[in-house]
């Protein structure tokens, strides 16, 4: 996928996607895609059904942006994860439920199962809060993804991220179902865990699991 207007699409595509998946509700998600020197974003405010390619909004890495144009509110940490991790080529932000049910209780999700890897480590780690929109998240969404592909966000929601929209979006779903199977367990007690070495092992042979990364 090379073009300007095929990404757009895409974005757009995956917009609906997330919604039939369960792991968004109305247009409380994003999605950025790096393009050229910056990247394309979701407008605000837009239904997805009403999205049009023209409406997706290109920024260059220094934040600028064509006049009358309105980037999501959440452009800040879309940026700063672009920026900061030069292999990551989309962001995906959600509000499912079973995972932001964690992080309203402030809760990571641990190793309760081995598709944790899929994000990276043995965790899921949870940023603390700070207002929708502003530096300070993603100041913290940054942080906590430093050695992980996916991140919750305390009274807020989930980013994941890939090298691919295909993949982001995978590991969204994976994250959530995580996040369900944890939120199950914790109905019933005090779930066992896998050590961090039956972790590190799995991150050895889970390598080029899920959707192509390209």
């Amino acid at each position: 996928m090379s073009s300007d207007r095929e990404k757009r699409q895409s974005i757009i595509d995956a917009c609906l996607r997330m919604n039939q998946l369960g792991i968004n509700q109305g247009t409380s998600g994003n999605i950025s895609l790096r393009h050229n020197e910056g990247m394309l974003i979701t407008p605000t405010s837009v239904p997805y059904e009403a999205m049009q390619p023209e409406q997706i909004v290109y920024m260059d890495l220094d934040g600028s942006f064509a006049p009358g144009q309105r980037p999501s509110s959440e452009w800040r940490f879309h940026l700063d994860i672009l920026r900061a991790r030069p292999e990551v080529n989309a962001v995906v932000h959600v509000h499912p439920p079973y995972a932001t049910i964690l992080a309203i209780m402030g809760l990571e999700i641990p190793p309760i199962h081995y598709m944790i890897a899929c994000a990276g480590g043995d965790s899921i780690r949870c940023a603390p809060y700070a207002t929708f929109g502003t530096q300070e998240l993603s100041h913290h969404a940054v942080k906590v993804l430093e050695g992980r592909s996916a991140c919750l966000l305390a009274h807020h929601g989930m980013i994941a991220v890939g090298p691919s929209l295909s993949r982001a979006m995978w590991l969204a779903v994976e994250v959530e179902t995580l996040a369900r199977q944890y939120h199950g367990c914790l109905q019933i007690g005090t779930p066992p865990l896998l050590s961090k070495a039956e972790i590190e092992n799995v991150l050895g042979r889970i390598a080029g699991y899920g959707p192509a990364g390209k």
